[in-house]
């Protein structure tokens, strides 16, 4: 039996277009939030619900295997009807994140995404801007935003994984975003995936982003959307939770926030944070199970940690991303 598309707006979700027009003119950069399960998804809107800010629900490959690609289309649903009943009037995206096919962003376009990217830095230059105008061509019929990527972030993330770091080179951006169409580009100024971003002994080693190449890759495309992936802060916090309770993380460094909070200024429309939210619901998690190793049941651990991400994500929509508030103008 052939499957029955389902577009995006029949879920009740919004694309990226209108959210990123906005925050080229008001200086803010959209949460991309990536989810593995319930808990993340109700943290995540209770969040910026209450922090009246519009998201984009981020699922990686990963996390559409690990949760079935229907389940994942009544689960964003879900997010929005909760949104609804809490009076939270919030433009929310599902967006797919790392896609490495055009086969695997058609299938999440056709059941129900709002936003999809295609990542080909792994491709050279040509064959990226190939199989990326081909996503757009079919995206665009269906009115979803496409998302691409140029240049290499090191790191692990999932399936993503480079030992090397590529900067975006200023000088093909025009062309690469004039031939491929696409609706944002992510770009790579120094984040990386996963918690260990940095290969320093303190937090006071950790090099700036180059926000020259930032600058430059804005002067030559203006008010077009720009992404920064691998943009958690890996914050100390957690990582001594973690490390309290049994956990080995050692050296895990991420972005400082102030960075993050400039790379607004330069036109970052959009920032992805997925390892943050990880830390957290591990952390907690394992303070609870270590302060009570007798207790069993998944909502005496889950809950707690659902409720201290809700707790990060109001505090990062106010004070790193500045999409506090922005939801009203987003119509």
């Amino acid at each position: 039996m052939k499957k029955k598309m389902v577009s995006f707006k029949e879920l009740g979700l919004s694309n990226t277009k209108k959210m990123f027009a906005v925050a080229q003119d008001k200086k803010f950069a959209v949460p991309g939030y990536n989810i593995n399960n319930l808990e993340q998804l109700q943290a995540i809107i209770m969040g910026c619900g209450e922090s009246e800010s519009p998201v984009i629900i981020q699922i990686s490959q990963g996390a559409r295997d690990y949760a079935n690609q229907t389940m994942l289309r009544y689960l964003a649903q879900g997010g929005v009807e909760m949104a609804k009943e809490q009076g939270f009037d919030i433009p929310i995206a599902l967006h797919l994140d790392h896609g490495n096919s055009f086969d695997l962003c058609k299938s999440c376009i056709d059941n129900g995404f709002s936003s999809v990217m295609y990542d080909g830095s792994h491709l050279d230059y040509e064959e990226n801007i190939k199989v990326t105008r081909k996503v757009v061509e079919y995206a665009a019929s269906r009115d979803v935003s496409v998302e691409a990527e140029l240049g290499v972030l090191a790191g692990i993330e999932e399936h993503v994984k480079s030992d090397v770091h590529k900067y975006t080179d200023p000088d093909q951006v025009e062309d690469f975003v004039n031939r491929t169409g696409c609706d944002s580009l992510a770009i790579a100024i120094g984040t990386s995936h996963g918690a260990y971003k940095f290969k320093v002994e303190k937090s006071e080693d950790i090099p700036e982003l180059r926000f020259d190449i930032l600058q430059e890759v804005r002067k030559r495309l203006g008010n077009f959307p720009i992404v920064l992936h691998g943009s958690s802060s890996v914050l100390k916090e957690y990582v001594d939770i973690i490390n309290q309770n049994g956990g080995q993380l050692e050296k895990a460094f991420g972005i400082p926030e102030e960075q993050l909070r400039k790379a607004t200024q330069f036109g970052v429309s959009k920032i992805n944070i997925d390892t943050d939210g990880r830390l957290v619901v591990t952390a907690i998690v394992r303070k609870i199970l270590t302060a009570n190793p007798k207790e069993f049941d998944p909502r005496k651990y889950l809950g707690p940690a659902r409720d201290e991400l809700k707790k990060l994500i109001i505090l990062k929509n106010k004070n790193v991303l500045g999409s506090s508030g922005q939801a009203r103008y987003i119509k």
